[in-house]
């Protein structure tokens, strides 16, 4: 990433929070002020966004890049604990300092597409290129960022929904079609964070909608999720080569480390680096195809922590869902309460299309027509257990 200067950086975030009146005693009950999330970037207003439910647990989110900053529900013994990763003031969001997808909203196209191209209607499209010449999470360098990194809109109807939506114009980051996206965020009363996506265009276009919350059920992130069980309800999955990219190959996972269908801790074989899809990730990094189907009634994975009895179902109607183990978390960036977060202390389960699905035509088509409503929805549920079993 290149180093602005302060000048520059100042110019492109524009007047920052200590603009705005601070008011003592607004403290979130993660600990988060909301007077830190309050700036201008580029112009628009970004702000911190608290929901709630009738069982005392809570969500906040900003509006810059749609990101879930924390989420506060209880453990076994009834004691709220913040079980997302994230940071606590606007400014280490913005990619000026720091190009991160924490709990973040990514679009037009979550994950990668091979060498930033593809071909859609007999014209090729080329994307930017900012990661080992693909382009991942819509684009993110300087002067090509994704939706993770603007500021939405924001609507809050109630105490436990908040709306927001992104205007994108034709050829944004070149991508085409102008597309006008919302996402909708409620936190029922059972604890579940359901986070339903909807899109149109005016041409056609690709888009692959998820959001990149990093988990970690124990509440502190000083600890590595190694130890946290997880299961996915997935028989195969899409490996890639050494650049990430996936292969066009849908490979069973059965007898291999990649097989989560019985729960297991997810550090079990994580570090089996002579198996070839755990060396080039390093871990864990990606994307299993469901065995749902696209129900989301039917839970398609789920994360446990024996330490706090915190369990995590996942539901969705996509057909993958991307399985990140924090593999490059590598102590340089400091969260929440300053912790400093190393390898593995964060599990993101990131809902979607297959990456780079538009250059292979034989796995669910991604393309938006005019006319046509693209809809995604991800529901986060948490509860408690003795075990998961």
């Amino acid at each position: 990433m290149k180093i602005l200067k302060a000048a520059a950086v100042m110019t492109a975030i524009g007047t920052l929070a200590a603009c705005f009146p601070h008011q003592e005693g607004r403290l979130t009950k993660s600990g988060l002020d909301p007077d830190k999330f309050q700036a201008v970037y580029r112009g628009d207003s970004t702000a911190l966004y608290t929901l709630s439910n009738d069982k005392g647990s809570e969500v906040c989110i900003t509006n810059f890049g749609g990101r879930v900053v924390s989420v506060m529900v209880p453990d076994r013994n009834g004691k709220l604990r913040d079980v997302v990763l994230g940071f606590d003031s606007i400014q280490a969001c913005f990619p000026e300092t720091n190009l991160s997808d924490f709990g973040s909203s990514v679009g037009r196209y979550a994950n990668r597409i091979n060498q930033g191209r593809f071909v859609l209607n007999g014209d090729t499209v080329q994307l930017p290129q900012n990661n080992f010449g693909h382009c991942l999470h819509g684009g993110g360098e300087m002067g090509d960022l994704g939706w993770q990194y603007r500021v939405y809109k924001a609507q809050q109807p109630n105490d436990s929904t908040l709306v927001l939506t992104i205007d994108s114009p034709d050829g944004d980051n070149k991508f085409p079609g102008h597309v006008v996206a919302k996402v909708t965020y409620t936190f029922t009363s059972d604890n579940a964070l359901d986070i339903a996506y909807e899109a149109t265009t005016d041409k056609p276009t690709v888009i692959n909608l998820t959001n990149h919350s990093y988990f970690n059920l124990s509440g502190d992130a000083t600890k590595p999720v190694t130890d946290q069980i997880l299961q996915v309800y997935a028989s195969a999955f899409t490996p890639v080569d050494s650049t990430f990219m996936t292969t066009g190959e849908i490979v069973e996972v059965s007898e291999t480390p990649m097989d989560f269908r019985t729960p297991k801790p997810v550090g079990q074989d994580i570090d089996k680096t002579g198996f070839e899809q755990i060396k080039f990730a390093n871990g864990y990094d990606h994307n299993y195809v469901l065995d749902t189907k696209g129900d989301v009634e039917k839970i398609a994975a789920t994360l446990f922590c024996p330490e706090t009895g915190i369990r995590l179902d996942v539901y969705t109607n996509e057909p993958g869902v991307q399985l990140y183990t924090g593999n490059f978390l590598d102590g340089t960036q400091k969260g929440k309460g300053g912790v400093v977060m190393n390898q593995r202390v964060g599990l993101c389960l990131e809902t979607q299309h297959y990456p780079d699905s538009p250059n292979k035509p034989q796995w669910p088509s991604v393309t938006l027509n005019p006319g046509d409503t693209y809809t995604s929805r991800c529901i986060y549920r948490f509860s408690t257990a003795r075990e998961l079993k």
